[in-house]
């Protein structure tokens, strides 16, 4: 039986059902959650980590959570804002490094036994990762996720049109940066 995400808010609000709740919320997003953080963060290891860090916080904030923002969106901002975080601090971590956050991502990647795509999913990667963090965060869950723009305001805080502009700039980089591959 598939349970609609209004009640499975109102299971979480009632401290009896929290546990069993939760562990329903955690099957049913942590696939998703995990590929939005994998294709920022680009490790596996990264991303399982920000993932772990991503059900701990919206288990601890779940008792705030009221339901104005669907489920998925509240989950995704928490995403979003943990892989942020992960970002900013392992960029604080290598500031004094010849490489940057960029260049430790794509070594990353190159590296990572689970990456399983070919070539041309791994040259796509190197096109998103020399895109400034916000258009690359606004491509992947445009392309990747297919998340709406008017989701993505919610989860980022950004106006729909400030992120069609992104979206729009980071496709026209990808296109120019495959351009001056040939």
């Amino acid at each position: 039986m598939k349970i609609t995400e209004e009640e499975l808010v109102l299971q979480l609000n009632n401290p009896h059902m929290r546990n069993k709740a939760f562990s329903v919320v955690v099957r049913t997003y942590q696939e998703r959650l995990y590929w939005h953080v994998r294709k920022m963060v680009l490790s596996h290891d990264d991303a399982n980590d920000v993932l772990q860090n991503t059900f701990m916080k919206a288990w601890n904030g779940i008792e705030g959570f009221r339901g104005d923002s669907q489920l998925s969106t509240w989950l995704y901002r928490i995403a979003t804002n943990e892989t942020l975080t992960f970002l900013s601090n392992k960029r604080m971590r290598t500031q004094n490094s010849i490489n940057d956050v960029e260049d430790i991502l794509l070594q990353n990647l190159q590296a990572d036994t689970y990456f399983n795509g070919n070539d041309l999913q791994m040259e796509l990667q190197k096109a998103i990762l020399t895109l400034p963090e916000k258009q690359r965060i606004v491509f992947n869950m445009k392309y990747f996720d297919d998340i709406t723009y008017e989701q993505m305001e919610t989860i980022l805080g950004t106006s729909v049109g400030a992120l069609k502009a992104s979206y729009h700039f980071a496709v026209k980089k990808i296109e120019k940066f495959f351009q001056e591959e040939d």
